[in-house]
């Protein structure tokens, strides 16, 4: 490993280190950050103030508050925040280059997408919470809530606190296995959302979320078998 750079601050020559030990087939997990940022640069700040625009250049009306477009962005935010929480427990309970890694770019990738959520229902004059039943927008059968898992693939209460118990290889396994879980409910709420869509850049943000999960799922499936573990197998519903 190269030796930090003398000039960088503790955080910033933390986060070198890091990325220098990786594994060289791990360098990839950059990718889900910059694609995030990829997509933001193409929505752009017109796609912001509405839910589009029309061939002739007129801008069409915000989405209700009851809509697929404001329950997918409050929802997909919630989701996104835990599986942030999430990481940045287990940055602090391994030293595992590779997992803090995966955290790293968990954290970076799913709040950039989620502050183009909040920044969407500001801008279409809407509340960022709702009293309706989290996935009240999807046509599926409604979750069943418990223990603060509000959503598909959302860990428990008891989950999150038996993370911050754990250390090393311990915390890495149960880690990933909740994220593992995290990135399935997300998938099928994304795609929920793009077999609904009426908002173009919102549709490609949530096609971006599938994709990048997709890939993410493959990655911590192949980390969970390297650790001798296998997934929880939970229901998602």
């Amino acid at each position: 490993m190269t030796a930090a750079r003398k000039d960088l601050d503790p955080q910033d020559a933390e986060q070198e280190a890091i990325r220098e030990a990786a594994p060289r087939r791990r360098r990839t997990l950059w990718w889900p950050a910059a694609l995030a940022a990829a997509v933001a640069l193409c929505l752009g700040v017109p796609a912001l103030l509405a839910s589009g625009s029309t061939a002739a250049g007129t801008v069409a009306a915000a989405p209700a508050g009851d809509s697929p477009e404001a329950g997918f962005a409050r929802d997909m935010a919630t989701h996104h925040q835990q599986a942030i929480d999430l990481s940045f427990t287990v940055r602090d309970r391994t030293d595992n280059a590779e997992v803090r890694t995966l955290a790293f770019d968990i954290i970076n990738t799913q709040a950039n997408q989620r502050g183009m959520m909040m920044g969407w229902l500001d801008q279409w004059g809407l509340t960022q919470s709702s009293p309706a039943k989290p996935m009240a927008w999807m046509q599926m059968a409604p979750y069943q809530a418990h223990d603060g898992s509000l959503m598909p693939g959302m860990a428990t209460n008891a989950q999150m606190d038996q993370l911050r118990t754990l250390s090393g290889k311990d915390a890495e396994v149960f880690y990933l296995q909740l994220m593992l879980q995290h990135h399935k409910g997300g998938v099928e709420m994304a795609q929920g959302y793009v077999d609904l869509a009426q908002n173009p850049a919102e549709k490609r943000l949530a096609q971006s979320m599938v994709v990048g999960q997709t890939s993410e799922i493959q990655l911590i499936t192949g980390m969970l078998a390297e650790r001798g573990a296998q997934p929880l197998d939970l229901p998602l519903n």
